[in-house]
């Protein structure tokens, strides 16, 4: 299979959204720009904020839409336009109710599950045959609770789980980004 060549963080534009439990796909590309000394840049034609990293010795375009997650596949298909970039090379970072705070999982295909912004994005391209890196926020316990809890903040402590979770994917992004997604996935998905 071929490797990465964009990685997308999903989320929501604007600082009131910045440490919300829904913007975990952003704090993802942003480790990974800020471990790369990389400077993200506005491009209005992308519909988001761009910047450029190696991983392993591979360039990866790192994108993070500044539409709202429920127009988030705007972003990703115009940048995947302009670069032409398929997308099985195409991995959206995105929060992920289903899995515990400290959880992350690599997937390719699927469904939204219900996620905004896979939805759109799955909606733009006509299905969902790209990589995704679903980061656990955790489940409030009843699905009238998910908005809130969604644009809401951590905890502390889940905020530390979390971040220790981004490290982790960012430890085996490498081998995605090379093509090798089996080694990734074991890796990421066998406790340490």
């Amino acid at each position: 299979m071929a490797g990465l060549r964009l990685i997308v963080g999903l989320g929501n534009p604007g600082t009131e959204h910045a440490r919300t439990r829904h913007n975990a796909g952003f704090h993802f590309v942003e480790a990974l720009a800020e471990r790369a000394g990389a400077r993200w840049t506005l491009e209005s034609k992308l519909f988001g904020e761009v910047a450029k990293v190696d991983v392993g010795d591979q360039p990866v375009w790192l994108l993070k839409p500044a539409t709202f997650m429920n127009l988030s596949g705007k972003s990703v298909t115009a940048a995947q336009r302009f670069w032409k970039i398929e997308p099985e090379q195409t991995l959206l970072a995105h929060d992920e109710l289903d899995l515990p705070p400290g959880t992350a999982r690599l997937k390719f295909d699927g469904g939204h599950g219900g996620q905004n912004g896979l939805r759109d994005t799955i909606r733009l391209l006509g299905h969902g045959r790209f990589h995704r890196l679903r980061i656990g926020i955790g489940h409030p316990g009843h699905k009238d609770r998910v908005v809130p809890w969604v644009l809401g903040r951590a905890s502390k402590d889940d905020e530390v789980l979390v971040a220790r979770a981004i490290d982790a994917a960012i430890d085996v992004l490498p081998l995605a980004v090379a093509g090798d997604f089996n080694e990734a996935m074991k890796r990421l998905h066998t406790p340490r």
